[in-house]
């Protein structure tokens, strides 16, 4: 039975930006690849896997491959193993090539790469980086050239990629929403004839795809003759100082896309026009300052169709962003007074954190707590002792994991032969890696008291302690009516209160989202490393009407409680039970309850 066909990059209707720029990287690989963003069905991966069907055949006549990497495949199938077959057959250890020395020459396509596990992205760090995969394990030593051109598509409603591997694209296509009505038709008659006949989809359109390669072939052949005059450095450099790019990899990139361009339309030196079409594709995921609007830069683009058609526009996603009030009560920003009313159609009000140290927490267990577990208290207690749920300190010692076989050594050991004297083992990790979620309550009822400001001072503090222990946090605030990232997951820094600060607060507390986006987020963590330990600190003063009941669990979490006043009208220990949580006062008479275990 023969494979279907692939979609033929030209028939792909509209997306001329996005076709410009794959065609780019394929004129110059050295340009580090193409990251393709946006939602789901918008042809990320039917463009990616098409362009290798028009990739130009090499000296020897043969097409570089396209190599897909599934997120699920292990560091072996990756790096490359050990040939079994040799092994058992002849006693001789030899390296099997893996998905890396395919892709050597060619495409490594990545759908869904911010996915993608840690411990292969970081071995795709080290090879994008080298351009050389060297392979040590069982003593064997291997090292092959891996050069190749990374094609990753995503999209950003499913999380951020890794700010290291994000930079290693030298393209970033960030494609539109949705497409109009006309083009929707074309799309839907252009899908019908293929589903109709494939194969005779592809041969009506060979000539065109034909066309097309040969004008590539004829681009690279260009490219090392392009030149630029001493004023496009110059204009490269002021526009990426403009933009507050970090380094100096977007200056060298946009000159080999602006050169790289010149040879696509046939050119013979870079022109502005060059500069202006890749300028969004090289910025967009390395610009931290807002354009300029005295003209001195472009941040729209021009693109080309396949057929080389210049195309404007940088087909940037576009959204409302107008918030609606939230359907609970918000207090006013007053020291004491706190009149009724809604605050969520107010402008956001700044406030600066407040030196807040975090005490003592839980211990960290090695398994989340199970759904639903209590955190109730009896109403007995007194004040100042812990009213979250005491746990057994040995039973959250983290246990260590039973040793795992390693078949592969084991077979290196006896060189094939059986019955084997011994099995070798994996080498255990030295720890698991540990990450703090906090969820930062940002509505306008924590400006009263200074609440805000105190939470923010309790984050800095923790952030601080897992900068110690380099662990690794992310802070999302839920306020103003809206869920916003404030620091992506990533190594924690050392100091995170001039970002902190600069956060404002007011509208209603979205509670409900924000635990669900969280439990997402932790969800997708534990997939891609399933050794990750995750706390979630929902750090609130309860203030909110939206219901409890039907809260995803967010498995060992810490309830913060910023409400300081001797009589609590907010809902932090409902909160906590709800969640199977801890529950912990930030300050005030039962502040101790933060060192309790």
């Amino acid at each position: 039975m023969s494979a279907v066909p692939e979609f033929p990059f030209v028939a792909v209707v509209g997306q001329p930006a996005l076709k410009t720029a794959l065609l780019l990287s394929v004129v110059d690989p050295r340009l580090g690849g193409v990251l393709i963003s946006g939602p789901k069905g918008s042809a990320k991966s039917t463009l990616a896997r098409a362009l290798a069907e028009i990739l130009p055949r090499d000296a020897e006549g043969r097409r570089p491959s396209l190599v897909t990497l599934p997120l699920g495949a292990s560091e072996e199938r990756l790096t490359g193993s050990l040939d079994l077959q040799r092994v058992l057959a002849d006693g001789e250890a030899r390296f099997q090539e893996g998905l890396l020395a395919r892709a050597h020459g060619g495409l490594l396509y990545v759908d869904e790469v911010n996915l993608l596990p840690d411990a292969l992205v970081d071995l795709l760090l080290d090879v994008a980086a080298s351009g050389v995969n060297r392979v040590e394990r069982d003593g064997l030593s291997h090292a092959h050239a891996a050069r190749f051109s990374l094609i990753g598509t995503m999209n950003p409603d499913e999380g951020e990629l890794r700010p290291q591997l994000l930079d290693r694209f030298g393209l970033c296509v960030e494609q539109a929403a949705s497409p109009g009505v006309a083009e929707r038709v074309a799309i839907m008659r252009q899908r019908e004839a293929f589903d109709r006949d494939p194969r005779a989809f592809v041969d009506a359109h060979e000539a065109e795809q034909a066309a097309l390669t040969r004008r590539l072939a004829e681009a690279r052949e260009r490219l090392p003759d392009i030149v630029a005059d001493d004023d496009i450095y110059e204009r490269i450099a002021e526009r990426s100082e403009a933009a507050g790019v970090e380094g100096v990899r977007a200056d060298v990139t946009w000159h080999r896309a602006a050169r790289a361009h010149a040879a696509w339309r046939g050119a013979a030196r870079v022109e502005r026009e060059d500069l202006d079409v890749v300028e969004p594709w090289v910025l967009a995921h390395r610009r931290t300052a807002a354009p300029d609007d005295n003209g001195s830069g472009s941040d729209s683009g021009a693109g080309g169709n396949g057929a080389g058609e210049p195309d404007t526009g940088r087909g940037r996603a576009s959204g409302d962003d107008s918030r609606k009030p939230a359907p609970d009560g918000a207090q006013a920003p007053g020291a004491d007074s706190q009149p009724q009313g809604q605050w969520g159609a107010m402008p956001p009000v700044a406030q600066s954190s407040v030196s807040t140290p975090m005490p003592s927490l839980p211990e960290t267990t090695s398994a989340p707590k199970a759904a639903g577990a209590s955190a109730s208290v009896s109403s007995s207690r007194r004040p100042g002792r812990q009213v979250g749920r005491r746990r057994d300190r040995r039973q959250s010692e983290p246990t260590a994991p039973a040793p795992r076989p390693d078949w592969f050594a084991t077979l290196v050991e006896h060189r094939g032969r059986r019955p084997w004297r011994r099995l070798c083992y994996r080498r255990p990790r030295s720890g698991q890696p540990m990450l703090h979620l906090v969820l930062l309550d940002t509505s306008a009822s924590t400006l009263g008291r200074r609440l805000l400001g105190r939470a923010k001072g309790a984050v800095d503090a923790l952030a601080r302690r897992a900068y110690a222990a380099r662990e690794q946090i992310a802070v999302l605030g839920f306020g103003n009516d809206g869920i916003e990232t404030l620091q992506p997951r990533r190594r924690a820094p050392r100091d995170l209160l001039e970002r902190l600060d600069a956060v404002p607060g007011g509208g209603g507390t979205p509670l409900r989202e924000a635990v669900r986006h969280a439990a997402r987020l932790v969800r997708r963590w534990r997939r891609q490393d399933a050794g990750l330990q995750v706390r979630t600190y929902l750090i609130t003063d309860g203030r909110t009407r939206q219901p409890l009941s039907g809260l995803p669990p967010l498995g060992d979490c810490v309830v913060v409680d910023t409400e300081s006043a001797a009589v609590k009208r907010g809902r932090g220990r409902d909160i906590a039970r709800a969640l199977g949580a801890d529950y912990r006062p930030l300050a005030g008479r039962e502040a101790g309850g933060w060192a309790s275990t």
